[in-house]
């Protein structure tokens, strides 16, 4: 078996070892190296040609935000940031998403009563999801929106491929769509990724109106970083983008995303869809799960619902849009070229739940005039 190398940089000793610990016991990975500061790993990047870097985001003398923007210029390579829970170091993590880094995980830690070690399994995923992922380095700085700016034309459509016969039509311009404050959802729109999904997310709802319909969001993502990326993409949207908390109702030009640790799903309240929070099934390695709100779509909303998966490695998300499908839903699928990973979609694509596959810069565009037809009922 070729193992896949993997190069360490923190600049604590202790974490070192136990990262190397850890990746060390996976049969397809290998740790070829660890440095203490970016000083150090530039060098060893150069000589041993790591296929994953595991970069430890607050380190001294050169920070790893400095050193990942430096990397993504010259030398690009998968990078999995390493971060500690604290409110620094959620902020410097989503930059470091924005800047190209492929995912972020939270420092593992040993569990002494458990004699465990808590995190283990979601790193070694993570680094074996960047294996094969392309890094996709950010240099142009992000601007904050105008309110009165409208939804731009695709860069860069290209030839739209289907998955099942559909207009080829070029789309039209985007249409508003109405709805009644505080009545019963018209349409929902409905979004999974994982790996390479924070940015994906943010290009993709940065295009939609103020008057879109009501968002629901899953990122597979520690606990600890999802209020930080709901703020930062409320900053840079039209929309209002906020964590999700139980209760919530559905409302337009709202995106609503499910906080770490915990299952989204929409349910019926007294005058108009809610939000439900909750940690079960348990069993479920991704939480919250793409399949878990997909599926409660499926049966709640049905041929209102638009589902959209975007990239991320394995499977989830595609037995639920699936069960959209089946129940009436249109869904989207981003492409193999504009995925930083391509898992989570071609498993969609693969068990016949997409209806259209697009560019990433196309969705928002294709989303919308569906939601602009006329309400199926």
């Amino acid at each position: 078996m070729n193992r896949a190398k993997v190069l360490i940089v923190d600049d604590s000793a202790l974490m070192r070892e136990l990262l190397a610990d850890i990746l060390g016991r996976a049969a397809d990975l290998e740790v070829v190296g660890s440095a203490r500061d970016p000083s150090q790993a530039g060098p060893m990047i150069a000589r041993l040609r790591p296929q994953v870097v595991t970069l430890d985001v607050e380190m001294p003398n050169c920070d790893g935000i400095t050193f990942l923007e430096q990397l993504m210029r010259t030398n690009p390579v998968p990078v999995i940031m390493v971060s500690s829970v604290t409110e620094r170091g959620s902020e410097l993590a989503l930059r470091a998403l924005e800047l190209g880094a492929v995912d972020v995980v939270e420092k593992p830690k040993l569990d002494l009563k458990a004699g465990v070690l808590e995190r283990a399994d979601e790193l070694v995923m993570k680094v074996r999801a960047a294996v094969s992922s392309r890094p996709r380095p950010r240099p142009r700085p992000i601007s904050l929106p105008s309110v009165a700016r409208q939804p731009t034309a695709s860069r860069n459509p290209g030839t739209v491929p289907h998955v099942s016969p559909v207009s080829s039509a070029r789309s039209p311009a985007l249409i508003p769509v109405s709805q009644r404050p505080g009545g019963a959802v018209k349409r929902l729109i409905v979004i999974g990724a994982s790996t390479g999904g924070t940015e994906a997310l943010c290009e993709l709802l940065r295009e939609l109106p103020t008057d879109c319909p009501p968002v629901l969001i899953v990122q597979h993502m520690p606990g600890a970083f999802t209020g930080k990326f709901a703020e930062r993409l409320n900053l840079l949207c039209r929309i209002r983008v906020r964590e999700a908390k139980d209760g919530d109702t559905l409302e337009p030009g709202t995106a609503l995303i499910g906080p770490g640790g915990l299952h989204l799903r929409v349910a019926s309240g007294k005058s108009s869809l809610v939000v439900r929070l909750n940690g079960e099934p348990a069993s479920l390695f991704h939480k919250p799960s793409v399949d878990v709100l997909f599926e409660s779509v499926a049966s709640l909303v049905g041929k209102r619902a638009i589902g959209v998966i975007l990239t991320g490695m394995g499977a989830d998300g595609a037995r639920g849009l699936l069960e959209m499908r089946r129940a009436g839903s249109r869904t989207f699928a981003q492409d193999e070229a504009s995925c930083v990973v391509f898992g989570m979609p071609k498993e969609a694509i693969a068990r016949g739940a997409v209806e259209r596959v697009l560019p990433l810069q196309s969705i928002a565009r294709a989303v919308m005039n569906v939601a602009s037809e006329r309400s199926p009922g």
